[in-house]
């Protein structure tokens, strides 16, 4: 699936340009991740790919120019902070699309802060605010300016509408059409070159995610 210009942080490049191209290679393959920010799962799967696979890559000069990685929001309703987590990742995406996958760290870091007993005493707004604040901390975005995508209004529009979402409501609603459009249900999904994987496990060791690459990668 192709990727639109303003979520290009969610692209994972492994290879550098050479310096008379001044363009990294184009990836002949891609692995889609659909990831949820509250779930177990999925923390497992991202935290062993930024942490071990990541730098694996880049230190196989083939593989690195040959493949990339893609994040993929997937927002599982049954969570409902699922939703505000991934608002938060899109406010980040929008202000700062270099940092979108450290906050995604950060987020899958501190995720028990957003489960369902963590944020039922609390407004919407009081959450965005909290994520706001992971967002300076972890990676030095303004808070501020992160709420300011995220907060709700209190009072009508005016024309009456009391339903107006918040500043990156139109691109969640993107995100979500994506996981739609291509039948994904559950996190972690792994689509590779447009096809789901599903032998691609939560629990895979560096060895196993080698292996498979080295097979699917060529």
């Amino acid at each position: 699936m192709a990727l639109a210009p303003k979520f290009k942080g969610q692209r994972l490049l492994f290879s550098t340009a050479p310096a008379s191209t001044g363009a990294a290679p184009e990836p002949l393959h891609t692995v889609e991740l659909f990831l949820d920010y509250v779930c177990p799962y999925s923390a497992k799967m991202f935290n062993t790919i930024h942490t071990t696979i990541a730098p694996a890559i880049r230190a196989d000069p083939t593989l690195a120019s040959r493949v990339q990685f893609l994040f993929r929001n997937q927002v599982q309703p049954w969570h409902p902070s699922s939703t505000l987590a991934h608002e938060a990742s899109l406010a980040v995406l929008r202000l700062v699309p270099e940092k979108f996958w450290d906050f995604s760290a950060a987020l899958f870091r501190e995720q028990k802060a957003f489960f369902d007993v963590a944020v039922v005493g609390e407004t919407r707004n009081e959450t965005y605010k909290r994520l706001a604040a992971l967002a300076a901390e972890s990676v030095g975005v303004d808070a501020d300016e992160v709420y300011k995508l995220l907060a709700i209004p209190v009072t009508a529009a005016e024309d009456g509408s009391l339903n107006v979402g918040n500043a990156v409501t139109n691109d969640l609603k993107v995100v979500v059409k994506m996981a739609r459009l291509v039948g994904v249900h559950v996190s972690p999904t792994v689509i590779f070159d447009g096809v789901v994987a599903n032998d691609v496990s939560s629990g895979w060791t560096l060895e196993q995610w080698l292996a498979w690459l080295g097979k699917n990668v060529a």
